[in-house]
């Protein structure tokens, strides 16, 4: 399979060695740093699919330039999911793939599987309970909170309707899900979910010990999204 890497930091040079030991092929890089070649220099003809892992502000252009160029994509980059919807109608209008996952460690996943499963049976059964979370990353990291936290979050929130909204700091009234977010030294990832009353503590955890858990991840959906049309996540890859 031929790879076009969008997006040469660690991300991109841990995926870049992962390829190679899978037998792919990286057909080009493009990366602001070097500005040497662009996506529009790229056809189906030269690449199977585009994996992007840059930063919020680029994600998006990144996304729009592949779709046009006809290359089915791959998108790590978290922080730009106010542009989402339109990322998904240019998805149509061009009958192109988009695969897009918060985080793409398999470990990470499950984690969210989980995290939906244990808020319903909070929800059900486990009255007096409170639920806040925390986020643990490096201090390069952008975005906060981090794009797995906000997944994590949301599927809380649809599961255990007393939070109806998340705050990135202590909850300030009973309806806020807190997200705390911490920035350590080289933090690869860390999230933890938290229930609390005055009878016990539930934790449910996520720490990653490098990113080639996320490297494996995009590529499993790269060489999964190639002749497929439409939007598609880590649900439909792991058939969770």
């Amino acid at each position: 399979m031929k790879i076009l890497l969008i997006g040469y930091g660690k991300m991109g040079q841990t995926i870049a060695g992962l390829a190679a030991s899978r037998g792919h092929e990286i057909a080009g890089v493009v990366d602001h740093q070097t500005g040497t070649q662009r996506i529009e220099d790229f056809t189906p003809a030269q690449v199977d699919v585009a994996i992007e892992f840059t930063h919020p502000e680029a994600a998006f252009a990144n996304v729009a330039a592949c779709l046009r160029q006809g290359l089915p994509v791959v998108c790590g980059s978290t922080g730009w999911l106010h542009q989402f919807d339109e990322a998904s109608q240019l998805v149509q209008d061009t009958n192109g793939a988009l695969f897009y996952a918060s985080n793409y460690s398999v470990g990470v996943n499950l984690f969210f599987h989980f995290n939906e499963y244990m808020a319903a049976k909070m929800n059900q059964f486990a009255a007096g309970y409170d639920v806040q979370m925390t986020e643990i990353h490096h201090v390069h990291k952008v975005d906060q909170p981090s794009g797995t936290a906000l997944t994590a979050a949301h599927g809380i929130m649809e599961n255990f309707p007393a939070k109806t909204t998340w705050r990135n700091a202590p909850a300030q009234a009973p309806h806020e899900l807190a997200i705390l977010s911490e920035r350590r030294g080289e933090v690869v990832g860390t999230h933890e979910v938290r229930y609390v009353s005055s009878a016990d503590t539930i934790e449910l955890r996520h720490e990653a010990h490098s990113r080639e858990g996320f490297a494996l991840g995009a590529l499993l959906a790269a060489e999964w999204l190639p002749g497929r049309h439409g939007v598609f996540g880590m649900k439909e890859l792991l058939g969770l």
